[in-house]
């Protein structure tokens, strides 16, 4: 973070500063800003945010320990560190985040490059990060920190001397990302999907699709929407970017976008693909497993073109990132068995692209195996989209289905409806069991798929699974 006097981070939090030692107002602070006493370090800024199940004022102690030079906090605890009292601990960091995005973008050198989607959010955050860091300064959310806590956190790290800013945005519902971006502006909006992802926790995909658009309204007028034209839903945001006086950059395998992917080929080692622009046509070799995936490098490769990266080290620097992040298309285990963790999340849209790159990236000699877990946050439409996911699955002739969970059921009766049984297709309670008969069941030559939403914990069978064959 910047440097801030504790009066400051008082005046901007609307708080009232309860000193430690009376003559240290002036104090001033410029270490990390985290709801998690344990990212402390010296000079820190501890935020003791409540929650459901256990309540940040009783680790501000540990806080103190790893170095917080102040807490803010709604009451005032009994620990030896100067407190800012303020009504809402949340809200309070949210005002920190956007005076202090606001004092280094007046300096005139930061962008800002806010990312929302159904899906490909953090690959895409990553890619990006990935092509920026050999221009300057960057700073990009740490996993998936898209939230109303991760999000400012990640904005309290510029410095004085950072370039460049890239925000990814979740939606917890309506107004969310309004809400996210309106903390910073972003100079560009990146707009990748409307998928079923929480489609539940919206009222359905038309509104998911408001709710993604809420990044453009809430971006700088003058800035650049960067939309995918392959998505209708996205595509149709070229009227509202247009009526917020947005320039617009689309990508896509459309014949019309303006940075176009073309010939895209999916193998074991990657997916390649020729990647066109109005200054250049290249090759592109992405290590990062799953024909998705191409749509997210154009997306990182557009927003860095608009920011005056040239389209052959954007390229470059992308063909350099091995994995998109921990548990997203993850390869483990060896030469003979193969493991593909995808299990962080999981949408309808995410779980048809993972299944289809298992079946793209199996010999004739190999053996397909897909485990697959329940998929959250899908209202009512819940039981519809498992079917369709069991349906897919026997339709590319996966060879083996190994279904985890109770929540999961319904896909496993449309496996077995759809005419795999016979031991093609198994239902098993938990993790364990599908360890256990995955120890036994797996052999040499197969390709093994593990998804499911980050809820159902599959990413850690995923884990256990790569160690047994590493």
């Amino acid at each position: 973070m910047i440097a801030l006097t504790l009066a400051e981070i008082a005046a901007i939090t609307g708080g009232d500063l309860r000193l430690v030692d009376p003559d240290t107002s002036e104090t001033v602070v410029s270490g990390v800003v985290d709801t998690d006493s344990r990212n402390m370090t010296a000079g820190g800024v501890f935020v003791a945010k409540p929650g459901a199940e256990t309540d940040g004022h009783r680790f501000v102690a540990a806080a103190v320990t790893g170095g917080a030079s102040v807490a803010i906090v709604e009451h005032i605890v009994d620990a030896p560190v100067s407190q800012v009292v303020v009504a809402d601990a949340v809200a309070a960091l949210a005002d920190l985040a956007r005076a202090v995005v606001a004092r280094v973008r007046a300096e005139g050198q930061l962008k800002i490059v806010g990312i929302t989607g159904s899906n490909g959010k953090t690959t895409t955050k990553n890619l990006l990060a990935r092509i920026l860091e050999d221009e300057g300064e960057t700073i990009a959310p740490i996993n998936s920190y898209n939230n109303e806590v991760g999000a400012p956190v990640t904005m309290l790290r510029v410095t004085d001397s950072t370039r460049y800013l890239v925000s990814e945005f979740g939606a917890a519902g309506p107004g969310s990302i309004a809400h996210l971006a309106g903390l910073v502006e972003p100079d560009i909006a990146v707009v990748l999907m409307v998928g079923m992802a929480h489609a539940g926790g919206f009222g359905g995909i038309e509104e998911t699709a408001k709710a993604k658009a809420e990044l453009i309204a809430a971006s700088r007028p003058g800035g650049t929407a960067v939309l995918n034209i392959d998505d209708s839903r996205v595509a149709a945001m070229r009227d509202a970017a247009t009526a917020h006086e947005m320039n617009i950059v689309g990508f896509g395998q459309d014949g019309s976008a303006d940075v176009r992917a073309s010939d895209v080929q999916v193998a074991a080692d990657g997916t390649r693909a020729v990647i066109t622009t109005a200054e250049a046509s290249l090759p592109l070799h992405l290590k990062v497993l799953g024909a998705h995936h191409i749509t997210n490098a154009l997306a990182a490769i557009a927003a860095a073109g608009v920011l005056g990266v040239p389209l052959a080290d954007a390229i470059a620097r992308v063909e350099t990132v091995q994995v998109a992040e921990r548990w997203r298309m993850q390869p483990l285990g060896n030469d003979r068995v193969r493991i593909i963790n995808d299990a962080y999340n999981a949408s309808p849209d995410s779980m048809a692209a993972a299944l289809r790159t298992l079946a793209q990236i199996t010999g004739p000699d190999e053996r397909t195996v897909a485990v697959l877990g329940a998929m959250s946050e899908l209202g009512e439409s819940a039981g519809e989209e498992h079917d369709r996911i069991g349906l897919l699955a026997v339709r590319l002739n996966i060879r083996r289905i190994v279904v985890v969970g109770p929540e999961a059921r319904r896909l496993y009766l449309s496996v077995v409806g759809e005419g795999s049984w016979d031991s093609e297709a198994v239902h098993l309670p938990d993790q364990d069991a599908a360890y256990e008969y995955l120890r036994t069941e797996l052999r040499d030559g197969d390709r093994v798929l593990v998804k499911s939403s980050n809820s159902v914990g599959l990413r850690h069978l995923g884990d256990r699974l790569g160690e047994l064959f590493s």
